[in-house]
């Protein structure tokens, strides 16, 4: 008789946490430079978007795509010239607040219209594209587990930005941006990986084959089984 294989891990098939790393470094250069400089908001932009360039660079030279690097660069400058205009160091977090706003949204959404962000994510890094939607099981996993990326990663960011940037908390907010880059992911990663596999039928042989034995229909928006 032979042993059915482990399944992978979602962190394994997710990869690193190199980008969330990266992410995090120029709100903490800025928030840096701000307090160096006496609280002066063009030191703060300025130091931010040196750091981004070096960044960038050193990104580029290890490989990764420009596109992600210039879009990076980008929205880095863009939150420095939003600080600049308002003359509220605050607001350099704030597209970030407003990018969280818009992913818990999005996300909320794909799950009722029963296509989970989460499903759409790993089908495409395990080159499955969206042939999981065609297993109930799959789906309805998908479903449930992307409700924690919903809450956890991005609702509890928006809670703690929106509070820190309302009470205009620079340096919190600097910290609170460390804190929710990675360390939140990993953590994200490993409950949502649980959820998923917990809902899964233990017979299902894992994430990388579909089994088309059902309609996907069988699922209520959410996960949830229909009545």
């Amino acid at each position: 008789m032979t042993s059915r294989p482990s399944r992978e891990s979602l962190a394994q098939i997710l990869g690193g946490r190199r980008g969330a790393i990266d992410a995090s470094i120029p709100p903490a250069a800025f928030v840096l430079g701000w307090l160096i400089a006496g609280q002066s908001i063009a030191w703060g932009a300025g130091v931010a978007i040196g750091v981004a360039v070096l960044l960038g660079v050193y990104r580029v030279a290890r490989g990764d795509k420009a596109r992600a690097v210039v879009v990076s660069l980008a929205a880095v400058i863009a939150a420095a010239l939003i600080a600049l205009h308002t003359g509220r160091a605050e607001d350099f977090f704030l597209i970030q607040l407003l990018s969280n706003v818009a992913s818990a949204l999005l996300w909320a959404a794909s799950i009722v219209v029963r296509w989970p962000l989460l499903g759409v994510v790993v089908g495409l890094v395990i080159g499955q594209k969206t042939r999981w939607r065609r297993d109930p099981a799959l789906l309805r996993a998908y479903s449930r587990a992307s409700w924690v990326w919903v809450f956890l990663q991005y609702t509890l960011r928006v809670v703690v930005y929106g509070s820190l940037w309302w009470s205009g908390q620079v340096v919190a907010l600097g910290i609170a941006r460390t804190v929710l880059s990675w360390p939140l992911v990993a953590v994200t990663v490993a409950v949502s990986g649980w959820v998923l596999y917990r809902t899964l039928p233990p017979e299902h042989p894992g994430l990388r084959v579909v089994e088309e034995n059902g309609d996907p229909s069988d699922s209520a928006p959410g996960g949830l089984p229909r009545t």
